[in-house]
């Protein structure tokens, strides 16, 4: 068997291959035995038809035809492991001669994982830049923390204002006939937060309890109920309950009131020690995000379609995903954005693109680092992502799998990469201050910022 290669578009390899006759001949003779044995021809045992009364059952050709299939796909695994080639895919094959007496000739475009080039990835012109903390971001979190512990109190004596908590009642007419989810007895609104469509909260504003107010107001043109997208609607309204947010002070009592602190003064302090912590390991990941994007930008790699086909899948998978959180079908998505299921995926595959470009040129960088995942580094993984998913047994299954682990294994040795090449630059500044990883502030304070 002779096999020739050249690179082809795409990322693919073109194999040339030429299969003896005497293969072909061994394999029709095969065919014949296989599909007699398994094809009724009358007159005739199981296993005994002669060809020609067995191509009368089947049609002229079909045993060269199935006598070819199992030759290439033979020969064609023989020359992958020939070549040294590695398939990302399942090849397109071309059969371009398949004729008893003479050699077999096809062809296979394979796509094979693409030659990445890097550029430079250390000599990045740039250094981590830490946000200030300073007063203004320490009392914001105090202020929230504030506004955790408030309460609600009633209201008399003064018209509705902004961030007031209200009980409304309502009804919306359109053309003087009220429509479908229009009305309601008790509403709960937050005057100013845009929960309802716009200009309806505003309307409320220097309203008084129990006096109704009208006022006319367009539902927005992207609004999910394709009726009332961009029409216009008549509402009359009453405030019926009315309280307003009190915060306590900022006082020792309050900071007392939210943990082991002494005083307000120590709050505070508590407050800006965490948000400097909260910084630090912000710069580290910005840091982090801008070397990746500077390797990059640098290297140079063509992302295979097959591979830019299976992130398109990843990507339509995880908008699923967001959009059944929030209790909406893609069916309903699509149509509210006036997109087919095509452009969808067509406006994902630039960004999918660019997915598999940084995840091949990590991997080569990687490579080039010499950067390995250890065994028991793996298996700590799986292990807490079976304590993890341990309600569902197929994930459980999946984890375990080989599959699972490459996954897992790839993706923890880009990680490492990175943070080596941080490292790395932390080590050779060492006037720069720390970037520690803040993996979990836990429910304090500072985990507001």
């Amino acid at each position: 068997m002779n096999v020739t290669t050249a690179p082809a578009p795409h990322s693919s390899v073109l194999l040339e291959v030429e299969v003896p006759s005497e293969r072909l001949d061994r394999e029709v003779a095969e065919s014949v035995r296989r599909l007699s044995r398994r094809t009724r021809v009358p007159g005739f045992r199981p296993g005994k038809a002669p060809r020609a009364m067995l191509e009368r059952v089947l049609g002229d050709g079909a045993i060269l035809d199935d006598a070819v299939e199992r030759l290439v796909e033979s020969a064609y695994r023989e020359a992958i492991i020939e070549t040294s080639t590695v398939p990302l895919a399942r090849a397109s094959i071309e059969v371009v001669q398949a004729e008893e007496g003479k050699p077999v000739l096809f062809k296979a475009t394979v796509p094979v994982p693409p030659e990445v080039v890097l550029g430079d990835y250390r000599a990045f012109p740039f250094a981590p830049e830490i946000d200030e903390i300073d007063d203004a971001k320490v009392e914001k979190v105090v202020d929230e923390l504030r506004d955790q512990q408030a309460r609600l109190d009633p209201v008399e004596g003064r018209p509705v204002r902004a961030g007031d908590y209200a009980i409304v009642g309502f009804t919306g007419t359109r053309d003087g006939v009220p429509f479908e989810g229009g009305s309601s007895e008790r509403a709960p609104v937050i005057i100013g937060d845009g929960r309802f469509i716009p200009g309806f909260e505003e309307a409320l504003v220097g309203a008084t309890i129990g006096e109704p107010v009208e006022f006319d107001v367009t539902f927005p043109e992207d609004y999910p109920e394709p009726e009332l997208a961009g029409q216009p609607a008549h509402f009359v309204a009453t405030v019926k309950e009315l309280r307003e947010k009190v915060s306590p002070e900022a006082d020792d009592d309050f900071a007392r009131s939210v943990g082991d602190y002494a005083d307000i003064a120590a709050l505070r302090d508590e407050v800006r020690r965490r948000l400097e912590r909260n910084a630090l390991d912000r710069a580290r990941h910005r840091f982090a995000d801008r070397i990746i994007e500077y390797a990059v930008a640098n290297a140079t790699v063509d992302p295979p379609d097959v591979l830019v086909d299976e992130e398109v899948e990843v990507m339509h998978d995880e908008m699923k995903a967001a959009l059944a959180r929030q209790g909406i079908t893609e069916e309903a998505y699509l149509k509210v954005t006036g997109k087919t299921a095509e452009e969808l995926l067509g406006e994902m595959r630039p960004d999918a693109a660019s997915r598999v470009k940084t995840l091949l040129v990590l991997s080569r960088v990687a490579d080039a680092e010499g950067v390995e995942v250890p065994a028991e580094r793996i298996e700590a993984e799986v292990a807490e992502a079976r304590e993890r998913y341990a309600s569902n047994p197929r994930l459980v299954e999946y984890v375990g799998s080989e599959r699972a682990r490459a996954s897992l294994r790839s993706s923890i040795r880009r990680s490492l990469v990175v943070e080596r090449i941080i490292d790395d630059w932390l080590a050779a500044h060492p006037d720069h201050p720390a970037l520690p990883h803040v993996e979990d502030p836990g429910e304090t304070p500072g985990s507001a910022a």
